[in-house]
C-alpha cells in the first residue's frame, strides 16, 4: 500500500494575535460603526487566537491591486513550498532527486509557469518529474492532493510522490465589503502550507498506509462555498448551507465509506477533519455523533493558524501524525462544488 512518510507544516514568519490583525483590518473593511461591531464580533467567536501572514500586518493598508497582490503570491509561494518540501524530504531521509510525481495546490493565487515548475530548479528537482499544478479544489484540495498521489502510486510502486499546498489568504483580502461573507472570510483564514511525502509499495520509507479514498461531489451546491474573481481579486463566496450540506451528506458517506472497509465509527482511532471553522467542526461532530472532543486536533490548529484553506488538514494531519501501531484514521475535508474527499489511513503494526 501506499504509505505517507513525511508532512511538513510551514506558516510566514509574521504572526499576529487575532485581536491585532480585527483592529487593523476592520478599517479597510468598513467605514460604519454598527458593521464594525458586527466584524468584531464575529473575528472574537472564530475560535482563532493567532494567524500567520504573508506580509507584515501594517503592510495591507497600501497593498495595491489584484497585479501586485498576485506578484506577491508567486514570491512568497514559492518561498514558502520550497521550505515545506525541504522539510518533508529530510524528515523521509530523501533527496530532491528521488521525487517522480508532485502535484501542487493552491486557490488564492495564479502563476504561470506554475509554482512547481519554479521549485525545479531551486530545490534541484529532477528536469523529468511528472507534475500535475491544481487549481479550484479550495479546502478539499489537501485530502483529495493526497488521494490523488496515491491513486498514481498504485501503479507506480517503486517511485516517491509527493503533494505540496500552499495557501496566502490574507492577498485575498477585499476592502470596503460590508458583506457577511467577508466578515467572516477576514476572520477566519490564516496563510501557510504543508508538504507531503508519499512513497509507493515496494519501497522501504516507513509511515502510516492509505487503506482507501473516496470522492464526492454534492449536487445543485454550486453557489454554497468558493470564490468570484473581479476586478479586485478573490471574492470570497461563503454560505451558512455548509453545515447543511455536511448535515445532510455526511452521515451516509462516512457509514458507506468506513463499511466499504469492513469497519464502523468504532473502529477509528484518530479524525483529522479539515478546520473549516467553528461551526464546520460542529456540523462534522453534530452529523457522525461525535463529541467535539474528537477534533480535538482541528480545534487545536485552527486557534494556533486560522484556516488555511487546502493546508489545513495537512497541518491536523501532522499534529497528529504519530499515532500508535495499529491504529486507524479518518482524514477529510470539503471544498467548492461542494466536495469531499475522505482517506482512510492505518498505522502499520
Amino acid at each position: 500500500m501506499t504509505r505517507i512518510a513525511a508532512v511538513a507544516p510551514v506558516v510566514p514568519g509574521y504572526s499576529y494575535s487575532q485581536a491585532e490583525i480585527t483592529a487593523e483590518l476592520a478599517p479597510l473593511i468598513t467605514h460604519q460603526d454598527s458593521h464594525r461591531i458586527v466584524l468584531e464580533r464575529m473575528h472574537a467567536n472564530s475560535g482563532i487566537l493567532t494567524r500567520h501572514t504573508a506580509l507584515p500586518l501594517e503592510r495591507y493598508r497600501s497593498l495595491g491591486g489584484f497585479r501586485e497582490t498576485n506578484q506577491i503570491f508567486v514570491e512568497v509561494a514559492t518561498e514558502l513550498a520550497g521550505r515545506a518540501l525541504s522539510i518533508a524530504l529530510d524528515q523521509s531521509g530523501l533527496e530532491p532527486r528521488d521525487v517522480d510525481y508532485l502535484i501542487f495546490t493552491s486557490v488564492t493565487g495564479i502563476s504561470a509557469p506554475s509554482i512547481d515548475a519554479l521549485l525545479i530548479s531551486r530545490l534541484g528537482l529532477r528536469p523529468d518529474i511528472k507534475r500535475l499544478p491544481s487549481y479550484g479544489l479550495g479546502c478539499v484540495a489537501g485530502a483529495s492532493g493526497i488521494a490523488r498521489v496515491h491513486d498514481y502510486l498504485v501503479g507506480h510502486p517503486d517511485e516517491v510522490g509527493v503533494l505540496i499546498a500552499v495557501e496566502l489568504c490574507s492577498l485575498t483580502l477585499q476592502r470596503n465589503d460590508s458583506s457577511m461573507a467577508n466578515f467572516v472570510a477576514s476572520g477566519l483564514f490564516g496563510d501557510g502550507a504543508a508538504a507531503v511525502v508519499m512513497v509507493g509499495d515496494n519501497r522501504a520509507e516507513p509511515g502510516p498506509t492509505i487503506v482507501d479514498t473516496r470522492s464526492y461531489v454534492y449536487p445543485d451546491s454550486e453557489g454554497v462555498i468558493g470564490f468570484n474573481v473581479g476586478g479586485s481579486g478573490f471574492e470570497i463566496v461563503l454560505t451558512s448551507e455548509v453545515a447543511e450540506v455536511i448535515a445532510r451528506n455526511f452521515p451516509a458517506n462516512v457509514a458507506g465509506f468506513l463499511a466499504d472497509n469492513g469497519l464502523t465509527q468504532s473502529d477509528i482511532d484518530a479524525w483529522f477533519a479539515h478546520p473549516g471553522g467553528p461551526r464546520v467542526l460542529e456540523a462534522f461532530a453534530d452529523s457522525l455523533r461525535l463529541t467535539e472532543d474528537a477534533f480535538d486536533l482541528s480545534y487545536s490548529s485552527l486557534a494556533r493558524v486560522g484556516n488555511l484553506s487546502s493546508a489545513s488538514v495537512l497541518h491536523v494531519l501532522a499534529s497528529g501524525f504519530e499515532q500508535d501501531a495499529g491504529s486507524r484514521g479518518l482524514l477529510f475535508a470539503v471544498g467548492p462544488g461542494v466536495s469531499a474527499e475522505f482517506v482512510l489511513l492505518e498505522w502499520p503494526a
